[in-house]
């Protein structure tokens, strides 16, 4: 069985996949329920629910960001823990899932849905992560980017466009147009790392898991000297 797992944003995603079918979960983290406390919980809830054991899980795919540093190191880490352990290992994008999810929901719909959409997720700091998706692949079709709230507009322009919906309600006024619909974000998302858990394992492993931050931390912006020496694959992590 491969695990999927997503710890990007508040929400947690797990997925299991084998041969005997796949299981899903979903947990909202808070002040009083970080992500560190819920993930392997919740895995093991999984795991019961799947009738399997910490022993059947094989490899772990897993989101490497952009998202909350914290909460993204929790999975990234964990990821790692496993890999240690001798499981394969390997890394997607929040981007990619999120692009996945749309395309599994749009092909269920009468119209078919665009062609391409603009993911956006959140980047803090009145900031956007943005990278645009062809559904039919589904691929990129160009590098992620960074951008201030009040450049969305222009930079979306005339192109489709999709956020999650907690931070949707800051990136819909910044664009001036509503986003692609998606009935169930939580369902759709959930069904993508499914699709993920069959994907990754025909892809190379990777070892060590490299996340995709796309900017510097806090620490950095405001000690710029004390992190100078960083190369850039550690101050954003590598791109996808």
């Amino acid at each position: 069985m491969i695990l999927g797992l997503d710890t990007a944003t508040e929400w947690v995603h797990l997925a299991l996949a084998g041969q005997g079918g796949s299981w899903t979960k979903r947990a909202l983290t808070g002040p009083n329920n970080s992500a560190s406390s819920v993930l392997l919980p919740s895995v093991d809830e999984l795991l019961s629910d799947a009738g399997a054991a910490r022993k059947d899980i094989k490899g772990v795919a897993a989101c490497v960001g952009p998202g909350g540093f914290t909460s993204l190191r929790v999975g990234v880490a964990t990821a790692e823990g496993l890999a240690v352990c001798g499981l394969d290992v390997w890394g997607f994008s929040a981007f990619e899932l999120r692009a996945r999810a749309l395309r599994l929901a749009q092909a269920a719909s009468e119209d078919g849905g665009p062609k391409s959409v603009c993911v956006v997720l959140d980047g803090q700091r009145n900031e956007a992560f943005l990278q645009e998706w062809d559904m039919a692949a589904p691929a990129p079709l160009g590098p992620a980017e960074k951008v201030p709230l009040d450049k969305l507009q222009s930079i979306v322009g005339p192109r489709a466009w999709w956020a999650p919906a907690r931070f949707c309600e800051q990136a819909q006024p910044a664009i001036g147009k509503p986003p692609v619909a998606l009935e169930d974000e939580g369902k759709a998302t959930l069904a993508a790392l499914v699709e993920l858990c069959h994907a990754c394992p025909i892809r190379p492993t990777e070892n060590p898991l490299a996340p995709f931050y796309l900017r510097e931390t806090d620490a950095e912006v405001n000690f710029p000297e004390a992190s100078k020496h960083l190369k850039e694959e550690h101050r954003k992590g590598v791109a996808r």
